[in-house]
């Protein structure tokens, strides 16, 4: 990323001298932009089953069509149980390394942007509160429910 700086002047970048990570669950309502996310210290299964969990509690009575990459952590016995459980949820499986093809990589991409590149946050909890932070209060758009006549669909059922 590009930092401005005085002419001559090297900027310095403080950082947690840990090696702490987190990581980030999130789902995009196509048609909302609204984000339903999870802070996570591991990318497992059974850490799946929980955002699962989330998404089926954030939108109660509803079906929903779950579009999700073939990381290793979406498969497994606790997903399985957690699909079986609730009928109402489906997964689509994207198609491997199509990464262009998933909207939510898109709002990782944003969410960088915004939250992690160039911050002032030393301390991994802090930023990682920004990162979800603007996760939770900004809208994404998609186009992909316009560019294969969603809008169209839905009003021929209704």
């Amino acid at each position: 990323m590009r930092v401005w700086a005085p002419t001559g002047q090297t900027p310095v970048v403080k950082a947690d001298p840990g090696r702490a990570s987190t990581h980030f669950y999130g789902a995009l309502n196509l048609a909302t932009g609204e984000q339903v996310c999870l802070r996570a210290d591991l990318m497992i299964a059974e850490v799946s089953a929980l955002f699962l969990n989330r998404l089926l509690l954030a939108y109660p009575q509803r079906p929903i069509l779950l579009l999700w990459d073939r990381a290793t952590w979406h498969k497994g016995e606790a997903i399985r149980a957690v699909l079986a459980a609730n009928p109402r949820l489906e997964i689509f499986w994207f198609p491997p390394g199509c990464p262009e093809l998933n909207p939510q990589e898109q709002v990782w991409k944003a969410s960088r942007e915004a939250a992690s590149h160039n911050h002032r946050q030393t301390h991994m909890t802090e930023l990682a509160d920004r990162f979800e932070t603007y996760l939770v209060e900004t809208r994404f758009p998609c186009s992909l429910l316009e560019k294969h006549g969603y809008q169209d669909l839905c009003a021929m059922f209704n």
